[in-house]
């Protein structure tokens, strides 16, 4: 992996394939290995012509971590993808998150409309401006000393990530307290790129693709048939209607 610094982290990132850039931005407690790699993005946009930029978010990978929940705002977090395209000397270029990594994305549109040409919302639909349920639980989870006492189903399924992914889990329960941040629905409709949102069928943390999709100028909703939160990410249909939204919108 490759590094820059910005605002005093050094931000990991890898820099695949060439053609139009896209920039993948990962969910909460994964990484650009998790989140991209290990599900086939990488080997799908770059088989597909594209250069495929994905970072390690602050706090996350093998990028710097804090302790301090100011750190891990949406906009400062969009600042770190911002300034990666600049360190890379890219205008322009499509952009992905996933759960987390949408509402950054959707941050980066709104901060710095000109870096994104299009924007694909995965893995986050209505939550993104009603908000996606409780999660201090899932605060609580990271910091318990003992995983089995932990009482709450949720929070439980984001341990058990976190551990699988040698996580600072101290930074995550940072992270998880400032990262979910709403977006208005006038907000919402200032992001006038082209966006897909994509949430499966099954998922009942992201809320429905349709609302958020409605509150876009230019927004198209897919439905992911039969996947919870996690199984979205990989899914072979999610691939190909991205792939075909790329296509339909290019730089």
């Amino acid at each position: 992996m490759q590094t820059f610094t910005n605002e005093g982290f050094d931000i990991a990132f890898i820099d695949e394939g060439k053609g139009d850039p896209i920039l993948l931005i990962h969910g909460f407690a994964s990484n650009h290995l998790v989140n991209w790699i290990t599900p086939g993005w990488v080997k799908t946009l770059t088989d597909a012509g594209y250069r495929v930029i994905a970072l390690d978010n602050r706090g996350h990978g093998q990028s710097s971590k804090s302790h301090e929940p100011d750190d891990y705002t949406p906009s400062r977090m969009a600042g770190d993808a911002a300034a990666l395209l600049a360190h890379l000397k890219i205008e322009r270029a499509h952009v992905m998150g996933y759960s987390m990594g949408a509402r950054i994305t959707a941050f980066l549109a709104l901060e710095y409309p000109g870096n994104v040409a299009t924007a694909i919302f995965g893995g986050l639909g209505a939550g993104m401006v009603e908000g996606v349920g409780a999660w201090d639980t899932i605060a609580d989870a990271l910091l318990a000393e003992d995983p089995e006492t932990i009482p709450d189903e949720r929070g439980r399924m984001f341990r058990d990530f976190a551990d699988q992914t040698k996580s600072d889990r101290r930074a995550l329960a940072a992270c998880i307290s400032t990262s979910r941040e709403l977006l208005t629905p006038e907000q919402m409709g200032r992001i006038t790129q082209p966006a897909l949102v994509a949430v499966g069928t099954k998922d009942d943390i992201a809320g429905a693709p349709e609302t958020l999709a409605e509150l876009l100028p230019h927004g198209e909703a897919f439905a992911i048939e039969r996947r919870d939160h996690m199984l979205s990410v990989g899914d072979k249909s999610f691939k190909k209607r991205a792939l075909q939204f790329l296509e339909e919108n290019p730089l």
